[in-house]
C-alpha cells in the first residue's frame, strides 16, 4: 500500500501549489477540519466537486452516495480477499460502530470493491458476516466497467497483475469523510484510530 499512500500525498501537494478552489474554500474546509481528530484535508478537487456514484450492493441493489445526505459517510476503497490492510480497516471501523452506539445512525460506511472479479456477491456477503458488518457498511461491487471510473474521480490507484489477481491487489487503503451535506472533506489514513471515528462521525454528519 505504500506507493498508493504516496500516489495520494503527491495529489495533495500537487493540489497545494495549484491553489485550487478559492481562498474562501479553502479556509472553511481549514477551519470545519480544525474540530476533527482527522486533520488531513481531501484533495482541493475533490473539496470542489464531490464525485457521485450509484453502484450496486451483493444483493442487487443499487446505491447512490446521495442517498445518505445528512449523514457522516466514510468511503474506503477494499477488496474481501485482502490478508492484511483491508481487514485491518474494517475492523477499525467496526470497533468505531459499537463505540458510537446510537449515534451510528448518523455514519454510513460504504466500501468500494477494487477487485471485480474476485469480489461476488458471495463472497462479499461472507466478508461482511465474518467481520460483523452485515447492515453496517454498504459493500459496493460491478463490474470493471463501472467501478473503474470511481475509482479514477477519487484518485485510487489499482495495481494488480492478471495472473496473481485472487492473492493480492494493490490499492490506495485511504478512506474519505464526506460532510453531511455530501462534500468530501477530510481523508483518513488506513492506520486511523476508531476514537477518531467516535469524536469525528457527528461533527462531519452536521457539517
Amino acid at each position: 500500500m505504500p506507493r498508493a499512500w504516496a500516489y495520494l500525498i503527491a495529489v495533495m501537494a500537487c493540489s497545494a501549489i495549484a491553489g485550487c478552489g478559492d481562498a474562501h474554500t479553502r479556509s472553511g474546509a481549514a477551519a470545519s477540519i480544525s474540530k476533527l481528530d482527522v486533520k488531513l484535508q481531501a484533495p482541493a478537487q475533490l473539496r470542489a466537486a464531490t464525485p457521485q456514484f450509484a453502484l450496486r450492493d451483493a444483493d442487487g441493489r443499487l446505491v447512490h452516495l446521495s442517498q445518505f445526505r445528512g449523514k457522516a459517510v466514510l468511503l474506503t476503497f477494499i477488496y474481501d480477499h485482502c490478508p492484511d490492510t483491508c481487514p485491518l480497516i474494517v475492523a477499525n471501523l467496526h470497533n468505531a460502530v459499537l463505540k458510537l452506539g446510537p449515534a451510528a445512525s448518523k455514519l454510513q460506511i460504504i466500501a468500494i470493491s477494487v477487485d471485480p472479479k474476485g469480489d461476488t456477491p458471495a463472497t462479499v456477503k461472507a466478508f461482511l458476516t465474518a467481520h460483523e458488518m452485515t447492515g453496517r457498511m454498504e459493500y459496493l461491487i460491478g463490474t470493471f466497467s463501472e467501478l473503474a471510473p470511481v475509482w479514477r474521480a477519487y484518485g485510487v490507484q489499482v495495481e494488480a497483475s492478471p495472473d496473481k489477481r485472487e492473492q493480492t491487489v494493490g490499492h490506495s487503503a485511504f478512506l474519505y469523510a464526506i460532510t453531511g451535506r455530501g462534500s468530501v472533506l477530510a481523508v483518513y489514513p488506513p492506520t486511523f484510530d476508531p476514537a477518531w471515528v467516535v469524536h469525528d462521525a457527528p461533527l462531519l454528519a452536521a457539517l
